[in-house]
């Protein structure tokens, strides 16, 4: 494909940026990224233009965070970034400073689960399971940043993941549950 023109790959309906790997003296160019991913620190050598979600579940193996939209709109990528909430496919892994928390990193290290994945199996918040993940990720955000006072909050708080299962009531009621839990720490 590299050996079409740009007409070529439009026409095919692919752009030369798509087609063809960046070069910079006659090599791919790839820049050295590190990553302090659920506490373990890793070295890689990344395109510069991989996502965080690419670089967790291709490089790194941690496959939790889903790729659902691949456009910021649907939350199944949602991680934790310096402890805040990312969509980690809008997110290019080499400008990621702060530590990085996974789905895979919230178990205690006692093995146990984090209040609110508990409170997902308790209350059968998922379905299919595809964008429990990120919902769990953002539910836990979401009573971190004070944003649990009522199921109202929680709905507001939460739109930016969506659960084709329609699971929303369980998913509240989630979120109600492991609240006082996690509060109190």
């Amino acid at each position: 494909m590299a050996a079409l023109g740009p007409m070529a790959l439009t026409a095919l309906g692919e752009s030369a940026a798509e087609a063809a790997p960046v070069r910079q003296g006659g090599s791919e160019t790839a820049i050295p990224v590190r990553l302090r991913v659920n506490g373990r620190d890793h070295s890689l050598t990344l395109d510069p233009r991989v996502t965080l979600l690419d670089a967790l579940r291709m490089h790194l193996g941690l496959t939790g965070s889903k790729k659902g939209c691949d456009h910021g709109q649907c939350g199944a990528c949602t991680v934790h970034v310096g402890g805040r909430r990312i969509l980690s496919c809008l997110t290019l892994a080499a400008m990621v400073r702060e530590p990085v928390t996974t789905i895979e990193g919230l178990a205690g290290q006692d093995g146990g689960l984090h209040p609110m994945q508990q409170a997902f199996i308790d209350q059968d918040a998922f379905q299919c399971g595809y964008c429990t993940p990120g919902q769990i990720m953002s539910a836990i955000a979401c009573v971190e940043e004070g944003h649990g006072g009522s199921a109202d909050e929680i709905r507001e708080y939460m739109s930016g993941n969506l659960c084709r299962c329609a699971a929303y009531p369980h998913i509240v009621a989630a979120i109600e549950q492991a609240a006082p839990r996690m509060r109190q720490g």
